[in-house]
C-alpha cells in the first residue's frame, strides 16, 4: 500500500511504470494470438520490436502533449489532433517496415491493406491517448479538490483565530479596569493578586491554538483560573458551582469555549446586583454526545444578539466558533429560565482524547 501510495504520488514514476507495464502486455498478447494461429515461437521479436516503437512514439506524443496542454482548449484540442494524426502515421510506417523485413510474404500490394494497418494504429494510440487524458484530467481535478480543501481549511482556521482572539482585547479590558478600580480603593494585595491570576490565565490563553481543542478537564482548569481572577474582584458576590461528570472529563472541546459564557454571565448577572449571582456549570456524556450547560440567577435577557456595547460578543462569536468547528454536529441553545437567569445549553460531538495523546 506505501509503495502504491509512493507511486501515485509521482506523476512521472506513474506514468513510466504504466508506459513500461502497457507496452509489454501489448506486445504479450499480440504474440499469444500470433501463436494462436499457429505461427512459430520467433514472433516474439517482432512483437516485442512492434512493443518498442510504440513505446517510442508514445513518449514522444506525450512531450507533445505536455507543450499544448495549457493552450486555450479549441486550440489544444486541435493541436492533440494533429499531433495524434503523425503519431498514427509514424507507428503505421514503423509497423509495415518492421512487418516487411521481418515477413517476405507480408508485403502490402493495395491501399486497404495500408488503410487497415493506419486505423489499427489510429484505434492504439488513441486508446493510449484516452488513457493519458483521462489520468492527467483526474490528477489535476484531484489536485483542484485538495487545493480548495486546503483553502477551505486556511480560511476556517484564519476566522476560528479572529473570533478566539477578539476575545482578549475584550476580557483584558475588563480586567485591567477592575484591577484599577482595586487599586484607586487601595486595596493593592487583592490588586497584585488578581495581577498574578491574569497572568497565568493568559499565558495558558496565548499558548493555546484556538484551532486545536483540548479535554475538558483542562478547560475547567482555565476556567477555573479565570474565575480566581473575577473571585478576586468580587468576592463572596459571585457564588460558582461546578458538577462535571467523570466520563466527560477526556471529552475533546475548543479551547477557551467556557470563558466567554462566563464573562457574559459576571458582567450581566454578577457585576450590576448589588447581591451578586450564582453560575452554575455542569458537563456530562449522553450517549454519543458531550452535554455542557451553564446557568446563572441574573435578570435574564430579552435579546442574546444585541452587540451594542459590547452585550452578546461572547455569546456570538461562541456560536460562530462551533459552527466553523463542527457545522450541523453541533447544538449551542440560548434560554431564560423561571423565574429568573439564563441557560445555556451546548451539545458536541463526544470525541475522546486518544490514549496516547492523553499519556
Amino acid at each position: 500500500m506505501r509503495t502504491l501510495k509512493s507511486l501515485l504520488s509521482h506523476p512521472s514514476r506513474l506514468f513510466w511504470t504504466l508506459q513500461i507495464v502497457g507496452w509489454c502486455c501489448y506486445s504479450i498478447l499480440g504474440f499469444s494470438a500470433k501463436v494462436g494461429e499457429g505461427a512459430p515461437p520467433i514472433w516474439i521479436l517482432f512483437y516485442l520490436a512492434v512493443g518498442a516503437c510504440g513505446f517510442a512514439v508514445s513518449s514522444l506524443l506525450r512531450l507533445g502533449y505536455r507543450y499544448v496542454w495549457n493552450w486555450p482548449t479549441p486550440r489544444m484540442a486541435l493541436a492533440a489532433a494533429g499531433l495524434l494524426l503523425l503519431a498514427t502515421l509514424v507507428q503505421m510506417k514503423m509497423f509495415v517496415v518492421l512487418l516487411a523485413g521481418f515477413c517476405d510474404d507480408c508485403e502490402m500490394h493495395s491501399m486497404f491493406g495500408y488503410l487497415w494497418y493506419f486505423a489499427s494504429s489510429l484505434y492504439l494510440l488513441l486508446s493510449w491517448t484516452g488513457l493519458y487524458f483521462g489520468i492527467k484530467f483526474s490528477r489535476q481535478l484531484r489536485e483542484q479538490k485538495e487545493a480548495a480543501l486546503k483553502a477551505q481549511a486556511m480560511a476556517h482556521e484564519a476566522q476560528l483565530k479572529m473570533l478566539r482572539y477578539q476575545l482578549n482585547p475584550h476580557f483584558l479590558f475588563n480586567t485591567l479596569n477592575a484591577i484599577s478600580t482595586l487599586v484607586l480603593d487601595h486595596k493593592n494585595g487583592t490588586a497584585n493578586g488578581m495581577v498574578g491570576s491574569l497572568s497565568a490565565f493568559l499565558r495558558y490563553s496565548l499558548d493555546s491554538d484556538p484551532v486545536q481543542r483540548v479535554t475538558l478537564a483542562q478547560e475547567i482548569e482555565a476556567t477555573n483560573q479565570y474565575l480566581g481572577i473575577e473571585q478576586l474582584r468580587f468576592g463572596d458576590r459571585l457564588r460558582v458551582r461546578m458538577n462535571v461528570e467523570a466520563a466527560a472529563r477526556d471529552a475533546l472541546v475548543p479551547s477557551l469555549i467556557l470563558q466567554p459564557l462566563i464573562e457574559n454571565a459576571i458582567k450581566y448577572a454578577v457585576s450590576k446586583r448589588e447581591e451578586g449571582g450564582a453560575i452554575e456549570i455542569e458537563a456530562k456524556r449522553s450517549g454519543d454526545g458531550l452535554v455542557i450547560v451553564m446557568r446563572d440567577d441574573g435578570p435574564g435577557c430579552k435579546n442574546f444578539e444585541n452587540r451594542s456595547n459590547g452585550h452578546g460578543v461572547g455569546l456570538a462569536n461562541t456560536r460562530e466558533r462551533l459552527q466553523v468547528l463542527y457545522g450541523n454536529r453541533q447544538q449551542f441553545n440560548l434560554s431564560n429560565r423561571e423565574p429568573h437567569g439564563v441557560e445555556i445549553r451546548i451539545e458536541l460531538p463526544f470525541e475522546a482524547v486518544a490514549k496516547s495523546n492523553a499519556a
